[in-house]
């Protein structure tokens, strides 16, 4: 079978190195390769999986605000149904 990319032959060349390889079979693969131009690698640097982006910092007042709604969700009863927990605020703020 012959060599796919110039990075596969080094490969190859290395297993043979640390003899995880026999020399045989790096023979037989070098010679049914040839002469052929081979690329550097298969994949195109392109079609690659990209490094992900770090998230940007939040900003103190995101930070503020996530913390204080988080608060708010522990307070509430979770037994409740929204539609009555609006009421109850709605008649509170009535009422001062």
């Amino acid at each position: 079978m012959p060599f796919k990319s110039k990075a596969q032959r080094r490969k190859f060349a290395e297993l043979l190195m640390k003899g995880e390889i026999s020399e045989e079979t790096y023979e037989e693969w070098n010679r049914s390769t040839g002469k052929a131009r081979l690329p550097e690698r298969v994949t195109p640097e392109s079609t690659r999986k990209a490094k992900r982006k770090a998230k940007p910092a939040r900003s103190r007042k995101a930070v503020k605000r996530k913390a204080r709604s988080g608060a708010k969700k522990a307070t509430r009863s979770p037994g409740k149904p929204r539609a009555k927990r609006r009421a109850k605020a709605k008649a509170k703020r009535r009422t001062s």
